[in-house]
């Protein structure tokens, strides 16, 4: 039977970041859990915290299920993982400003030119750009689990646009609301510095053609995206206008946008659409989300695009396996955080390995996301894993492995009272002038007994998560 390291009780005891909430817990009798749980679902139903997930019918602004029992690190803890992330986006963004100009890594041999080049996020449109700073993720959201008191893996890099932060600073903000006696005994450092942090980010990388405070908005796809509530919650604590591409137009070598008053110049765009349709005149021309001509006011210098188009294939499943190479590679370092080893299917003495231990691994697909196109075969019926098994053999490429991890566990709140349950972390690294990581992330957790799937959209939840201040 698998041992999973659970993060409150370690060889019978309490570890001591947890020390003060097994009191709490024990003072909190049952009723009392229902009627707070209660109330925390009414605050997120209330502050409009809803997500939709694509392609399903029902409600389309449903809760993410919010658990009250916080996951909590030590500062000694978040020191090294913090060192790690850093390094992390360091290392991601140089090989971004590397394969978009002349590709010294693909040169050296160190990665297949082929996994670059002929990757679909990689964008040959942006070739030869040099976004301000050379930096092309500006929020980076690096995906940790943990499987023992020290050992922290990364499980995939997010260099687009990584959601979620909206949870994480509203799981704090409710849970202070709810149990502020907690905060007073415990010296928890803060999250909410986030926004001014981000703002400060984006402001940073103005292009060059700025000479004046950059404008700075939120560009979204609307209202029926599943992230839209994060957008317009970014943009209101901001202070930044949230735009749809139809309030935006290209005019001589700047981009502006439609406000009552006239047209006003638009410096910095955080965008939360994809490439393909950011500019129906150089990707997608069927785009009615993105800005006509926006590319060629990117690629004269008169706007910022946050993160920078192409940014995409930094994060891709088959690249990632070659990320702690390009730290070696780029900054000279050992990796702090470490890869989960990877078997990736197009290598054929690789795929032979994944095709005989299909029931033992987790395939993912090289650009799926939010818990689809994978398979965790300990999990799966011997129908689905046959089923998988013709999908990576008629598209290998398609696919890398990796094995079942047995992830750390927190103590969750369930019906039957408090349990174990599988955890990940997502923080949100901010790149710009400076590299900047706010104390936390998003703690996902999978509310399933056993399951060790934690997305939102495959029936997961959400803590607070909690770095302590000493």
């Amino acid at each position: 039977m698998t041992s999973f390291f659970n993060e409150m009780f370690h060889s019978g005891r309490v570890r001591p970041p947890y020390a003060r909430l097994q009191d709490w817990v024990a003072a909190m009798p049952a009723a009392l859990r229902q009627m707070k749980q209660a109330e925390a679902e009414e605050l997120f139903r209330r502050i409009g915290i809803t997500f939709a997930v694509y392609g399903e019918g029902g409600d389309p602004d449903r809760l993410i299920p919010f658990d009250m029992f916080p996951r909590v690190f030590t500062n000694q803890e978040w020191t090294r993982l913090e060192r790690g992330i850093k390094q992390r986006a360091r290392a991601l963004n140089a090989f971004l400003a590397d394969v978009y100009s002349r590709g010294e890594i693909v040169r050296a041999g160190r990665i297949p030119a082929r996994l670059v080049y002929c990757n679909e996020a990689y964008e040959k449109a942006v070739a030869g750009i040099r976004p301000p700073k050379d930096v092309y993720s500006h929020i980076v959201g690096i995906d940790l689990v943990r499987t023992g008191p020290d050992d922290f893996y990364v499980l995939e890099d997010n260099c687009r646009t990584p959601s979620g932060v909206s949870y994480m600073l509203e799981n704090r903000e409710i849970m202070m609301r709810m149990f502020p006696d907690i905060f007073r005994e415990n010296r928890i450092q803060p999250v909410d510095g986030y926004p001014e942090a981000l703002r400060r980010t984006l402001a940073s990388v103005a292009p060059p053609k700025c000479n004046h405070e950059p404008n700075v908005v939120i560009l979204t796809p609307g209202h029926f995206n599943s992230a839209y509530y994060e957008h317009s919650f970014l943009a209101d604590l901001m202070g930044v206008e949230l735009v749809e591409g139809q309030d935006l137009f290209v005019e001589g070598e700047f981009v502006w946008m439609r406000t009552t008053e006239g047209p006003r110049k638009v410096d910095v765009i955080y965008r939360r659409i994809d490439d393909s349709f950011l500019d129906p005149l150089c990707f997608r021309p069927d785009s009615m989300l993105g800005i006509p001509g926006l590319m060629d006011v990117y690629r004269s210098g008169g706007v910022s695009i946050c993160s920078a188009p192409g940014a995409g294939v930094a994060d891709d499943k088959a690249v990632y396996t070659y990320v702690p190479e390009m730290v070696r590679f780029y900054l000279g370092e050992e990796p702090i955080l470490q890869n989960v080893p990877t078997w990736q299917c197009q290598k054929s003495d690789e795929l032979k390995y994944v095709l005989e231990n299909l029931g033992e691994l987790v395939v993912k697909e090289v650009h799926g996301s939010g818990g689809y196109g994978m398979l965790v075969g300990p999990k799966s019926t011997s129908e689905q894993i046959e089923a998988f098994r013709h999908r990576i053999i008629e598209d290998p490429d398609n696919y890398i492995a990796q094995p079942t991890l047995a992830l750390s566990t927190v103590p969750t709140f369930v019906e039957e009272g408090v349990a174990p349950r599988h955890v990940d972390l997502r923080p949100y690294c901010l790149v710009g002038e400076r590299i900047e990581l706010v104390p936390g992330g998003l703690t996902r957790v999978a509310l399933r007994d056993g399951s060790l799937v934690v997305n939102s959209s495959q029936g997961g939840g959400v803590k607070d998560t909690w770095v302590l201040a000493e």
